[in-house]
């Protein structure tokens, strides 16, 4: 009985402290719609007010009378889907390449491959950009595009979740079968892999849709922008920032990155189920 209760108990305090967790985490998306429903008068009162308030559409109208929400928006759109269906592709197969063949200097290339991985972006910026000028693609949406094809820790993520994931056997049954290199690319790797390029999608279309100093830097018409900077032109210089404007800003572009999640989640879950049934 002692034993019994013991493990209850210490089934309830585990449940208790996800739950907590769970809350903590949650808050700040409950404190954005808050904010994007009250005035800046009424977000700097004291005490703060925690329920939602009455000034959504007045804070949504003035955000598109400042800024191009929706043109913004679909260039991050583009630029986001993108990335994320290059890097998908040449990530997935340079890791396809890295896990299952042997080939003279593969330790070497992966090596220096990991030394890319670890340079910050802030020291690519200005080569970068040199490279982007002299192509002429500055002021465009390929400029954040091809540099962006392709990324070292996607190739390191797939290799290491294709080592584990497609056993030897596998690729000598499918060599005997007929399969030339492409064919156990397209019919043997990939869909043993789902999971992970489905989480490689959503990391990587999140960072995209996130990302702020590259387009700041490359997108030199105002006018022409990803959400991101379009949303920091909101900021006032002269103090009088209406952050209740701002808030709704965040909250409508937060709606595309939580349908991303949910439909990359639940991809996860129903390969992961699959697997396990198998």
């Amino acid at each position: 009985m002692k034993g019994m209760k013991g493990t209850r108990a210490r089934g309830l305090t585990l449940h208790i402290s996800l739950i907590a967790g769970v809350l903590v985490s949650l808050f700040p998306f409950y404190w954005t719609i808050v904010m994007s429903t009250h005035s800046s008068t009424e977000i700097f009162q004291y005490p703060p007010k925690l329920l939602p308030g009455s000034h959504f559409d007045e804070n949504v109208h003035h955000l598109f009378q400042k800024i191009d929400f929706f043109g913004s928006m679909f260039n991050t759109l583009v630029v986001a889907v993108s990335v994320t269906f290059l890097v998908l592709f040449f990530d997935s197969l340079a890791a396809f390449v890295f896990a299952k063949f042997h080939f003279p200097g593969r330790r070497a290339l992966f090596v220096i491959m990991m030394g890319i991985f670890m340079v910050p972006a802030q020291l690519q910026a200005i080569p970068q950009f040199v490279i982007m000028a002299k192509l002429g693609w500055i002021g465009s949406l390929t400029s954040l595009v091809i540099p962006a094809a392709a990324n070292a820790f996607g190739i390191f993520w797939m290799r290491q979740y294709m080592k584990g994931s497609i056993h030897d056997e596998l690729m000598d049954s499918s060599r005997l079968d007929g399969c030339g290199f492409l064919r156990q690319y397209w019919h043997v790797a990939l869909p043993v892999v789902r999971p992970g390029l489905a989480f490689l999608g959503i990391f990587t279309f999140m960072a995209q849709w996130n990302d702020y100093a590259w387009p700041l830097i490359a997108l030199i018409n105002p006018d022409h922008v990803t959400l991101q900077v379009a949303l920091s032109q909101l900021n006032s210089v002269n103090g009088t920032t209406d952050y209740g404007m701002v808030m709704a800003g965040a909250l409508l572009a937060l709606i595309p990155l939580l349908v991303v999640f949910f439909i990359g989640a639940r991809q996860i879950m129903a390969d992961l189920a699959k697997g396990a049934i198998r």
